[in-house]
């Protein structure tokens, strides 16, 4: 049996600014949630190149972060960027850390498996720690799409 990948689940965002706060919410809902133990979670605050060097050593990443698009506030997506341009456009305000970080791993050949989960979000400039009630909603689906990730790749290392 080969050993299991080091994944970090990295919620990324800004508590204070209603939904732009919706990967911090996700980390701290998966905080009661009974994950295997090669499975690490992270508050990332607003991202940026800081973290680069707590992202160095995990094979797999999957990143929760709120998005502005034209999708329903609280509609979930799944990307795998392999690149700064699969960023869906308008990430929220911490778009130009998150890209660039992703440009800096790729530079250093040090990109692990990516996984991006995005939250299509309604506010993200009002004051306020409350998530809007569409995107509150959509938690419990990302808090069950990470975990299908997790299991999918758990099987496949089993195998």
């Amino acid at each position: 049996m080969k050993a299991e990948k080091e994944t970090l689940v990295l919620g990324v965002g800004n508590l204070l600014l209603k939904d732009e706060g919706v990967g911090i919410h996700v980390i701290k809902a998966l905080e009661n949630e009974k994950l295997p133990a090669h499975v690490h979670l992270m508050d990332g605050g607003t991202g940026g190149l800081h973290l680069l060097s707590w992202l160095q050593g995990y094979d797999r990443i999957i990143m929760i972060d709120a998005t502005l698009d034209n999708n329903p506030p609280g509609t979930v997506r799944l990307i795998q960027p392999r690149y700064a341009t699969d960023f869906p456009p308008l990430m929220s305000a911490h778009e130009i850390g998150l890209k660039d970080m992703i440009d800096a791993m790729i530079l250093t050949d040090d990109l692990p498996e990516t996984h991006l989960i995005v939250i299509s979000a309604l506010n993200i400039n009002e004051v306020g720690m409350d998530l809007t009630p569409e995107v509150k909603a959509a938690v419990p689906k990302v808090i069950r799409m990470i975990q299908e990730i997790i299991s999918i790749h758990n099987r496949a290392y089993r195998q």
